[in-house]
């Protein structure tokens, strides 16, 4: 049974081999030049997809195609190329250019999981008996498209991660003139509101001590994208330590999100040659 199905796993891999540079099966200055072959990229990039779907460690999913030290080596690899960066925002600009991104109202809200290992983003979490756990500021637009997220301890306040999670709204190029942005009572304060003031945006804020059922809205988008987020096991009990590593497991996962609503969308509306033959 494959971690996930072709029609999403070919578009991947397509684009992400498209990004990595050629290299040669045998190193052309080996002394001997008879040494073993180096394994194919494609195999390692669906150990990376098994790793992430699973959440196992790389000793679990190892095996005679693979090793766990090359699955490491060329998961780092990757991720000083920024090959995983790219193709989140690759798979980003695809989708606004065919069905078109919801900026002018997006939502922000926090997701606190487990970090066991700890780490350098890990912190004592107040919802799990001062354990190690791991936050994530998570921004979407109006539909729960993931545009970004800002890492940090568990034992971190939301409100305090607003402003740079607003931050990376500049990475998206042109912006409309109005943007509302959905966000749950707990922030609902006074410092909040002068913060989107600064950067001219509107909020719509749950008040606190008020049923959230009612002030729902349009924030349960960031919340589906969570539980989106929370299904791929990696990032759901998440043992890496260093941050560029947890964010190169959210830059798959947030393309591998990105690229099946983009399918699912789209199957209605567009014909390509590896069109699934239901819709998705």
């Amino acid at each position: 049974m494959p971690v996930l199905p072709s029609w999403l796993t070919e578009p991947l891999w397509d684009q992400f081999a498209a990004l990595l540079p050629e290299r040669s099966i045998y190193v052309p200055t080996h002394p001997l030049g008879c040494h073993r072959p180096r394994i194919s990229d494609r195999i390692v990039f669906d150990k990376m997809l098994q790793l992430l779907r699973f959440g196992c460690s790389y000793q679990a999913i190892a095996d005679t195609t693979c090793s766990a030290t090359t699955i490491r080596n060329r998961r780092d690899e990757w991720i000083r190329l920024g090959v995983f960066a790219e193709l989140r925002r690759i798979a980003l600009d695809a989708y606004d250019r065919i069905v078109g991104l919801l900026l002018d109202r997006i939502a922000v809200d926090g997701s606190i999981t487990k970090a066991p290992g700890g780490g350098e983003v890990a912190g004592r979490s107040p919802v799990d008996r001062g354990k190690q756990g791991l936050k994530r500021s998570g921004m979407t637009d109006g539909y729960g498209i993931p545009l970004g997220r800002v890492l940090a301890g568990a034992n971190r306040h939301d409100s305090a991660l607003l402003a740079p999670t607003l931050d990376l709204l500049d990475d998206l190029g042109p912006l409309p003139d109005d943007i509302t942005v959905h966000l749950d009572a707990g922030y609902d304060s006074a410092k909040t509101r002068a913060l989107l003031a600064e950067r001219c945006l509107r909020g719509r804020i749950a008040h606190k001590g008020e049923k959230a059922p009612i002030q729902a809205s349009q924030r349960w988008h960031v919340e589906r994208t969570h539980a989106w987020q929370n299904a791929f096991q990696r990032l759901a009990r998440c043992y890496e330590r260093r941050a560029t590593v947890i964010n190169a497991f959210f830059d798959l996962a947030d393309a591998t999100i990105t690229v099946r609503s983009l399918i699912r969308r789209a199957w209605t509306t567009h014909r390509w040659s590896h069109r699934p033959h239901r819709c998705p």
